[in-house]
Formats: structure tokens, sequence, C-alpha cells
């Protein structure tokens, strides 16, 4: 385990918990100890925890591209870092993927998806259909969560495989779970 991360309990294990909150306790599990974001309405509740936390440091960005010099400065500085997305904002960041293999250093994307169940805006469909396959082609391993009570679990192996072995990870968190945006005039 690198400096910075000091472990908590086995947070896999709390199937009481919402999915954001099974998230964060899986990112104190690993001792995740910054967060970087572009502001999402999927992931609120997870920022909104991160935010409260006196021992993770969210840092806001600009694009998501920005997100990949967040972490690769992490891991230089012996922390852990973690970004979350939405999924259109994964074409930002293609290019910036290749700096995590390259260096080695782990990466672990949360993306929330649009353009697929119940989408309002076609403009979302185009990224959303393609996201897993442009993470894939940058060498980045994809997991999926439909259900709420896959999320922790699914973090958990990502934050994991990404950690112990120097990977990119993502987890994509699909639009059914994170609810449908509606058109609001």
């Amino acid at each position: 385990m690198d400096r910075g991360a000091t472990p908590s309990s086995n947070a896999r294990a709390e199937p009481d918990l919402p999915w954001p909150d099974r998230i964060h306790a899986n990112f104190k599990r690993v001792g995740i100890r910054q967060v970087g974001y572009v502001p999402d309405t999927g992931h609120s509740r997870l920022i909104a925890l991160c935010q409260q936390d006196p021992e993770i440091a969210d840092v806001v960005l600009t694009s998501e591209a920005e997100g990949a010099g967040l972490v690769a400065g992490a891991a230089l500085g012996g922390q852990r870092a973690a970004l979350l997305m939405q999924s259109s904002g994964v074409g930002n960041c293609v290019n910036m993927l290749s700096l995590a293999k390259a260096c080695r250093f782990p990466l672990v994307l949360l993306v929330t998806m649009r353009g697929e169940w119940a989408e309002f805006n076609p403009w979302q469909v185009a990224m959303g259909t393609k996201t897993q396959a442009a993470l894939e082609l940058m060498d980045v391993l994809v997991y999926r969560v439909d259900e709420p009570e896959e999320a922790g679990e699914t973090v958990a192996a990502a934050l994991d495989i990404a950690f112990n072995g120097g990977l990119a990870a993502a987890v994509l968190l699909s639009q059914r779970l994170i609810g449908a945006k509606r058109w609001v005039k």
C-alpha cells in the first residue's frame, strides 16, 4: 500500500447503504485521498460524501483530461486518487489515458453513463454507446454496474485490481442505476 493510504474496515459488506455510500466506503477502504471530478448530477451524492470527508481532497476539474494529471501527481506524491466523470467526458480524456499506461500508475474512473436507458438528449447517445469501446481501446479494464447492490462489490474489485496491479480500471455506472435525467423547462 502506498503512503497516505490507511484503509478502514472491510467496506465491501455494506448492503444496506445507498450505492454512492458503498462506493465512498470502498474509497476509504483502499485509502483514496484525492477525488477529481467535473460536476455531474449522477455523481452528486458521491461528490458530497467526498466533500464532507476531511481525509479526501475533492478537486473540481475544468475538463476530464486534467484528471489523469491529478492521478499521476497523486501517485508520484504517494497518494491514491480516483476520477469521477460522465460518459461524455471519456471522449475528452482519451489522449490522457495513455499516460497511465506509459507511466504505469493506477487509474480508477467512475463513469456515470448517458445516452442509454430513457435518455432524453440525443447528443448524449453517440458517446454513451461508444464509452466502453473507447476505454477498452486505451487498455482500460471496464466493469459495469446496473443494479444498486452491485455497486460496492464492483467498485471494490476495480479499486483492488488498479491499485494492486498498477492498472487502469473504469466502472460504468449505468443510466438505469443513476436514474434517467428529465428535461425540465
